[in-house]
């Protein structure tokens, strides 16, 4: 079987403090989709953060797509960063640009011709739903359609693997609805998808595997599974 995430005896800790996770040990199948669950202050955040290469783990093995990140060199790493795509609560999209504009910076900063950009970009907004606000601005939209166009900024790159923290967090149920069909629909297409949430209703209507963070450690139940509090 052919791994996208791999986890070796993993742990993390942050300055001299505890370990916020603790022999960590999993590996992800290329092209599956699995949430991420576990009370505040599990340590779903820190596991992800360590998925997208926002820091490195204090022991233990890594590997994406195959390869050690710490083989990585600091000139591979932004190739290697273009693999994953991330989408936040929050959506962290620029104000002053449109639609078209927060979705292209990706293309742009890896120097696609500016036609392609502009047909790849429209191309996936359409797709998402938001073919009519192309040139819209991010306060005018609603949180749904923010999503939507923060979804679509991590995935024009056509990433292996998308990471979502919390995406429908700040979102009502059918907005929520909406973001979730969009991560299958990535999924099927082949991308591998993990997402954080304490959305048991969305787990519910979308069911697939879970990974649990408990105590700092973690496990993985088939779909339809809910473990019980601080179960790990």
């Amino acid at each position: 079987m052919e791994y996208i995430i791999e986890f070796e005896s993993v742990g993390l800790r942050y300055g001299q403090g505890a370990e916020v996770l603790k022999d960590v040990s999993f590996g992800l199948p290329v092209g599956s989709f699995h949430y991420l669950t576990g009370e505040s202050g599990a340590g779903k955040t820190s596991l992800l953060s360590l998925l997208y290469l926002a820091q490195p783990q204090t022991r233990g093995n890594v590997r994406l797509f195959g390869r050690s990140i710490q083989s990585v060199s600091r000139n591979d790493l932004p190739n290697f960063r273009r693999k994953i795509g991330v989408v936040f609560q929050d959506f962290r999209l620029l104000d002053h640009l449109s639609c078209i504009d927060n979705v292209a910076l990706p293309l742009r900063v890896a120097g696609l011709d500016e036609n392609e950009v502009q047909k790849r970009v429209k191309e996936l907004l359409i797709w998402v739903g938001l073919g009519n606000q192309l040139k819209s601005k991010p306060p005018v939209l609603a949180g749904g359609q923010k999503q939507c166009v923060a979804i679509a900024r991590a995935v024009i790159n056509r990433p292996d693997l998308l990471v979502a923290d919390e995406p429908t967090g700040n979102l009502d149920e059918k907005s929520a609805s909406r973001v979730m069909r969009l991560f299958f629909e990535l999924n099927k297409r082949g991308t591998s998808v993990i997402v954080a949430t304490h959305n048991e209703n969305i787990i519910k209507e979308f069911p697939a595997p879970r990974m649990h963070l408990a105590n700092g450690k973690l496990d993985i139940f088939p779909a339809g599974f809910v473990p019980e509090r601080g179960q790990s």
